[in-house]
C-alpha cells in the first residue's frame, strides 16, 4: 500500500478517518502494518501490500 492512500481512505464502517501502523516498509511501499479508526475502534490489516477493509464479521469466513 501506497502511504498517499491515506489521503483517501476511511473507515468502511463509521467514515472516520484511520490511522496507519506500519510494521514493514519495502521501495516506499507499506508491506504490513494496519489501520485503526480511533473513532468505532475498529482496525484494518495490511498484508502483503494489500489493505483488507472489509469488516471483520466479512473477512472471518477468509483465508
Amino acid at each position: 500500500m501506497k502511504k498517499e492512500l491515506m489521503q483517501i481512505l476511511t473507515c468502511p464502517m463509521c467514515k472516520g478517518n484511520l490511522e496507519l501502523t506500519v510494521d514493514e516498509e519495502r521501495e516506499n511501499e507499506i508491506v504490513s502494518g494496519s489501520l485503526y479508526c480511533p473513532k468505532c475502534q475498529h482496525s484494518y490489516p495490511i498484508v502483503d501490500t494489500i489493505p483488507n477493509l472489509l469488516p471483520l464479521d466479512l473477512r472471518e469466513g477468509r483465508s
